[in-house]
């Protein structure tokens, strides 16, 4: 497959392995095929419908899914119903996220879960179910699970391109790549604007590999660690979170080390510059925190700011909102004056896409940082009219 237009390492934050070839995103690792088609969830044609499954004969999985008390239907089924370690296939609907739906909602996830299986020939709880969209309003189950059928039908080795616009709701472009390295292939997927703060995952993601791994939760949630587990958007946490992993093996050669580390920072990373509007991009490094909890609070509490998001938008420098956001978090601690001997915060006002700030609090030796975007018009009004 013929290396694909544009550069996806786009971002001075991310560095992958030596020898990393980028392929066709439509190309998935190979033993994989997906597929893409419309059911009339999103309106106007849209592809909101898809089926991605492995046809080797084996496959290690990971699953990491929101921590959101009010997690949906989707997220129950896969929790309670599905075998996290050996997930062949995953069904999944954009434009509904079938959240806060009650017990017809967890049948309906069922009845996408079944259907796939049905078609495909595959054990009930190997399938996973992933939706996005709409909060509160029930799934038109006839239509989606006909589209998963459709789906199944349509199932092609060079489906990554269908797959990854059948995610998509408020997103502007898709998010994926296929790479190779070392003889091993990586391919993936994912989606995410808004409602962005997931403590471990992002909206929905899926990565392949015929790589070989030997802990995948393991490695998945060491990846996560370092990538989607430090962005924000709006610091809210989603109701349908989840991320895939799945690996055959049958390239014979490990997954080159730091490889799914540096996709998922990058996916990430994406899904903060898509930020529902967003122009720019902030990393806010806090250091010398007096522990590791501490350093993520005011971390988060800096990128979640609407003052220093505006900052970043504006292109103003005014370190006194990183201050202001720091001390706010650290309410009733004792904390040495902030000032620019401790706060660095020049690039906000440069025109990079990207910029840097970082604050050294004084308290001891733990640090952290989070990736996130700025505030705009669009934000606001994208938020009004897709309320999820």
């Amino acid at each position: 497959m013929s290396t694909a237009t544009g550069t996806f390492f786009r971002s001075r934050w991310v560095s992958p392995p030596d020898g990393v070839e980028q392929l066709n995103p439509a190309q998935l690792a190979p033993g994989f095929r997906a597929a893409g088609v419309a059911c009339g969830l999103k309106g106007g044609g849209a592809t909101d419908v898809g089926v991605l499954a492995c046809d080797a004969p084996e496959v290690n999985s990971a699953l990491a899914l929101t921590r959101n008390a009010a997690a949906a239907a989707p997220i129950r089924v896969c929790r309670e119903e599905c075998d996290a370690a050996a997930i062949c296939a995953v069904a999944v609907n954009s434009g509904n996220a079938n959240a806060a739906t009650g017990e017809q909602g967890y049948r309906d996830a069922m009845a996408m879960r079944d259907a796939a299986a049905e078609a495909l020939r595959i054990e009930p709880r190997t399938v996973a179910v992933a939706e996005t969209g709409t909060i509160g309003v029930p799934l038109e189950i006839e239509a989606v699970t006909t589209g998963v059928l459709e789906a199944v039908e349509g199932l092609s080795a060079t489906g990554g391109d269908q797959f990854a616009a059948a995610i998509m709701t408020t997103d502007r472009g898709p998010k994926r790549c296929t790479l190779r390295a070392g003889g091993v292939t990586v391919s993936a997927q994912a989606k995410g604007a808004g409602m962005i703060e997931p403590g471990f995952a992002t909206m929905l993601c899926f990565v392949q590999t015929d790589g070989e791994v030997a802990d995948p939760d393991g490695a998945l949630r060491s990846a996560l660690g370092g990538s989607m587990e430090r962005i924000t958007v709006d610091g809210q946490m989603s109701t349908n979170d989840t991320v895939l992993l799945q690996t055959t093996g049958a390239a014979g050669e490990p997954v080159p080390a730091g490889l799914l580390d540096a996709v998922l920072l990058q996916l990430a990373l994406e899904i903060v510059a898509d930020g529902e509007g967003a122009s720019r991009v902030g990393r806010v490094q806090v250091r010398a925190a007096a522990d590791d909890d501490e350093a993520e609070r005011v971390a988060r509490a800096i990128a979640n700011s609407p003052l220093v998001k505006t900052a970043l938008y504006g292109r103003d420098s005014n370190w006194g909102r990183i201050a202001q956001a720091a001390g706010m978090a650290l309410a009733g601690k004792e904390l040495a004056e902030l000032g620019p001997d401790r706060i660095q915060a020049a690039e906000l006002a440069s025109d990079s896409p990207e910029a840097e700030l970082s604050v050294a609090l004084g308290r001891g030796d733990a640090d952290a940082h989070v990736y996130f975007s700025d505030l705009t018009p669009e934000y606001v009004r994208l938020n009004a009219e897709y309320p999820t």
